[in-house]
């Protein structure tokens, strides 16, 4: 943005005579429309997700949706919460109604409400005003030298409207009035404890639940009575991250990516054409049923055959992805380490955030 007013001094000067003042400052509260601040399309291609708060070097974009009304919502490591209507960023911050200025995971439920964890538990937006929940904490849990506040990971809804929350002391189902614990004692094929690093968790299409997360042996599988407990690669732990068009199963990890076809697991890493640093956080399906990747290498498309893997040549200048989504218009919007945001219009990666002191 700076670069532009550098080189198109005379024209800004002209804009501020016209208009009196010119917009390049932070994302702006929600204010009533006659109030509101569009200048900053003005002069600018598009409007830009705007850090303010920490280091330019630290803080991700780490959570990523797109909402019913086709709003995107962007959670980040430091900044809160910012949505974009496709015309300008608003932030959420603390003095907005959030419990945390970090932001873990969004979801928008059947009713339209907005779910946000963070690492103070949970918050509901209604669309006007913030709401937060407390997750009950459960007695007699063993030591968490981790445990400051009861940390929600992900949350997940089922196909019955259940809302599966995953935190830093387990699992908890919520019916709509009263979060409950969900453990499976050692009786059951598989075991989970109540205490047991579950960080994602994924409904398939037949209503199993699938559970993972670092610090346990494998994955585990939740067919409504018992336990199973898979190893992907050994005793590697893994996240669960969707289920494709064919129906396969993709996991990630630190080393990589597996796909589970309902019987055996198949693993992606740097020799399948992954990068050298091969970790994987994120995991997405396009409309056109390609199979995308974003870890601290940069991200990458699989096709089914070979992957095409995309770098600051293409316009990513921040290579760590820590969220990947598909727009309704099928634009990729993909949140970095940095505070990093751009969108991919199938040909080049445009920077849509920036830092300012």
């Amino acid at each position: 943005m700076k670069k532009y007013f550098s080189q198109a001094r005379v024209f800004t000067f002209l804009i501020l005579l016209l208009f009196g003042s010119a917009c390049n400052g932070p994302a702006k509260k929600d204010v009533p429309k006659e109030k509101g601040n569009e200048s900053n399309i003005l002069a600018v291609a598009h409007p830009k997700l705007i850090k303010t708060i920490g280091s330019p070097k630290y803080g991700n974009v780490q959570s990523v949706l797109q909402d019913k009304a086709g709003n995107l919502w962007f959670g980040t490591t430091e900044n809160g919460l910012y949505k974009y209507d496709g015309k300008t960023f608003t932030q959420f911050l603390v003095t907005d109604g959030l419990n945390s200025n970090n932001i873990n995971t969004i979801l928008e439920d059947k009713d339209g409400k907005i779910w946000i964890g963070t690492p103070a538990g949970v918050c509901l937006y209604d669309g006007k005003t913030f709401t937060k929940i407390q997750i009950p904490l459960r007695k007699n849990l063993p030591p968490n030298k981790f445990r400051k506040t009861q940390e929600v990971f992900s949350i997940m809804q089922d196909k019955s409207g259940k809302l599966w929350f995953a935190t830093i002391d387990g699992v908890y189902i919520y019916d709509g009035k009263s979060f409950t614990p969900f453990i499976i004692n050692e009786g059951g094929v598989g075991y989970m404890s109540s205490n047991n690093n579950v960080e994602y968790i994924l409904e398939d299409k037949a209503g199993n639940i699938w559970f993972g997360g670092r610090g346990n042996k494998g994955v585990f599988r939740y067919d409504g009575k018992s336990i199973t407990n898979l190893k992907p690669n050994g005793d590697n732990w893994a996240w669960p991250a969707l289920q494709d068009k064919n129906g396969n199963i993709w996991f990630s990890n630190w080393s990589g990516a597996y796909r589970y076809d309902g019987k055996s697991f198949t693993s992606f890493t740097k020799s399948d054409g992954l990068p050298n640093d091969h970790s994987v956080m994120r995991i997405i399906e396009d409309k056109n049923g390609n199979i995308w990747f974003g870890g601290g290498g940069g991200i990458c498309r699989y096709n089914g055959n070979s992957f095409t893997c995309f770098t600051k040549k293409d316009g990513l200048i921040n290579q760590g992805i820590w969220a990947i989504l598909e727009d309704k218009t099928g634009n990729l919007w993909v949140g970095t380490r940095e505070t990093g945001l751009y969108l991919y219009d199938g040909k080049t990666f445009i920077n849509y955030s920036e830092y300012k002191h």
